[in-house]
């Protein structure tokens, strides 16, 4: 792992991570628009619906330049590839495959694999992921995040994913997360661009609290 990544870098300012799940190519940049305006920069598009990788590329293509951009659930090469063909310059999935985030990393991305025990983390680690995504965080629970951050390297970005709510990033963060992946509690196939840019503002927000 290299806390000087230049894309870990740009992700720690604000590591917030909307993860867009069911977005169409049709209201991709609205939504994005909605949550950069809100002052989130990163999106990821999961890869298990359709039309994700037309989403990435239309996201890629019309956000400013400081906003990272890629794809969740990925869990193959092939997926690594077409994010980043696509524009996609973040890599998150559910699991820890070594072959999936060494291709990421090959590609100048930005790893951040799913982890639930210290053996998944330090196989991520060692394949050379930038962040760990501590998935799930229901059932890990803050105990879970405090033993593991006692025993991966000092300086690992850990970001719990699954439930988060703007009253709960403040525990979190006391337990040790210094960023969060955020899905349905932000977006879900029905939800407004105004709806999502008032639920990102309430995010952005709580974690200033918590960060002040």
């Amino acid at each position: 792992m290299s806390s000087v990544f230049p894309l870990l870098a740009q992700a720690r300012h604000m590591p917030l991570i909307a993860i867009l799940r069911g977005l169409t190519p049709e209201e991709a940049l609205d939504i994005g628009q909605a949550l950069y305006q809100a002052g989130f920069r990163s999106l990821e598009v999961p890869l298990n619906r359709p039309g994700a990788i037309e989403c990435i590329a239309a996201l890629a293509a019309g956000l400013p330049a400081d906003a990272l951009i890629g794809g969740g659930t990925m869990l193959t090469v092939a997926h690594v590839d077409a994010v980043h063909a696509a524009g996609g310059r973040l890599m998150v999935s559910p699991n820890c495959d070594p072959a999936v985030i060494r291709r990421a990393v090959e590609l100048g991305m930005l790893a951040s694999p799913g982890v639930a025990t210290p053996t998944e983390a330090f196989a991520a680690l060692a394949a050379g992921a930038h962040a760990l995504k501590l998935f799930p965080a229901e059932s890990l629970g803050h105990g879970g995040l405090k033993a593991l951050k006692s025993v991966v390297p000092a300086g690992t970005d850990l970001w719990p994913v699954g439930g988060i709510t703007p009253e709960s990033i403040g525990p979190w963060v006391k337990a040790g997360a210094t960023g969060f992946g955020i899905g349905s509690q932000l977006f879900a196939p029905g939800v407004t661009a105004a709806q999502v840019h008032e639920r990102a503002s309430a995010y952005v927000q709580a974690w200033q609290a918590a960060t002040a």
